[in-house]
């Protein structure tokens, strides 16, 4: 078979055709439109100091435009702090968030995970997962993880601890575990709670050591009595845990070694609040009762008692002032967490030591 010599010159290119002209054209426009009406939209936002921005959502945008970040870019360890930021406190430091079994958790987690997102709780054995973000029916301290598609990512040093309803204390115990029983509700100062609690904290040997926050455990809240009963059930605000990190951030950009902090007292019931221990100066309606008071002192050289905060080698009652006055610092800049702050002299059976609260209202006292 005979081949004619191709006549065109070398580098010939067919002509486009007039349908692919106009193709190319109208996408070249569509693709300048949408460029700058992103310019647009970006420049308004700016403007507007971004206030429609959400931390979660600029992180999960973030990592949705990277190139090689396929659907899990939700999940990126920064996609999920940014999540989690609301329930991690004023402090940014809490590492769980307390509340009833089979109530929403929608406040932990914002709007912006993706469409069929599902939360996966484990404690030990046990397994719960929802797609509505419900916290487990079952009181315990859970582990959460969010799923999405065919990926999982565990929200690493947080939990979710749902309690034990109020309403399964009898006779003023839940299991072995004596508690007694709150006055009646009263009405105090606009803002301030005398309700019962509406749940317990259920603490096993096991569960003691859970982080509450970066500096705090369960086992710093328990009552000092019925050592050899458990479990144990107790109260405990995260707004008072928010305001102990608060204080102990200030106290550190003092200069004080804060590492050694201590809780002298945290949660006590109404039966150890009336008699237990030594009950001098405790209210009858202490706030220690409603989970939102603590007294704590900084022994970070290990002695046992108060560390000497104001460098004038004496440790006194002066140094527990100087933990009030971070409290002063701290409510000035965090008005929701403003409450109570006392100071105390030392005894024979213990050093100075200092209280906080989140009562709702100013009070100080020496």
């Amino acid at each position: 078979m005979l081949a004619f010599p191709d006549s065109r010159p070398r580098g010939f290119r067919r002509s486009p055709s007039r349908a692919e002209q106009i193709f190319n054209s109208v996408s070249v426009a569509v693709l300048v439109l949408f460029a700058i009406g992103w310019s647009w939209s970006i420049a308004r936002a700016r403007a507007a100091g971004a206030t429609g921005v959400t931390p979660a959502t600029a992180s999960i945008t973030s990592a949705l435009t990277e190139g090689a970040a396929p659907s899990v870019a939700y999940l990126t360890d920064a996609a999920l702090a940014a999540l989690t930021a609301p329930a991690r406190g004023e402090s940014g430091k809490l590492r769980v968030r307390i509340q009833q079994a089979g109530t929403p958790i929608t406040p932990i987690l914002a709007d912006t995970l993706p469409p069929g997102s599902v939360a996966t709780f484990s404690s030990g054995a046990a397994a719960e997962s929802t797609a509505t973000f419900v916290a487990p029916k079952k009181p315990g301290i859970w582990n959460l993880a969010i799923k999405v598609g065919n990926a999982i990512k565990p929200l690493a040093g947080f939990s979710v601890i749902t309690m034990r309803p109020a309403t399964e204390k009898k006779g003023g115990r839940l299991g072995l575990y004596y508690i007694g029983n709150w006055p009646a509700s009263r009405k105090g100062q606009p803002g301030v709670s005398y309700d019962p609690p509406t749940g317990f904290i259920e603490v096993t040997p096991q569960d003691q050591s859970t982080q509450l926050s970066d500096h705090f455990r369960l086992r710093d809240f328990l009552p000092h009595d019925q050592q050899n009963v458990w479990p144990k059930y107790i109260v405990v605000d995260m707004k008072m845990i928010d305001k102990d990190e608060l204080v102990l951030q200030d106290l550190k950009e003092h200069g004080i070694n804060v590492d050694g902090v201590r809780v002298m007292s945290g949660f006590r019931t109404p039966q150890y609040n009336a008699g237990g221990g030594d009950p001098r100066g405790r209210a009858a309606l202490s706030r220690h009762m409603y989970g939102d008071a603590n007294d704590i002192f900084i022994d970070s050289n290990g002695d046992g008692q108060m560390d000497d905060l104001n460098h004038d080698w004496r440790v006194n009652i002066a140094d527990a002032k100087v933990i009030c006055d971070a409290v002063n610092r701290v409510e000035r800049a965090h008005p929701s967490l403003i409450g109570g702050c006392g100071i105390y002299s030392g005894t024979s059976a213990h050093g100075p030591f200092t209280h906080i609260d989140t009562r709702g209202y100013p009070a100080r006292w020496t």
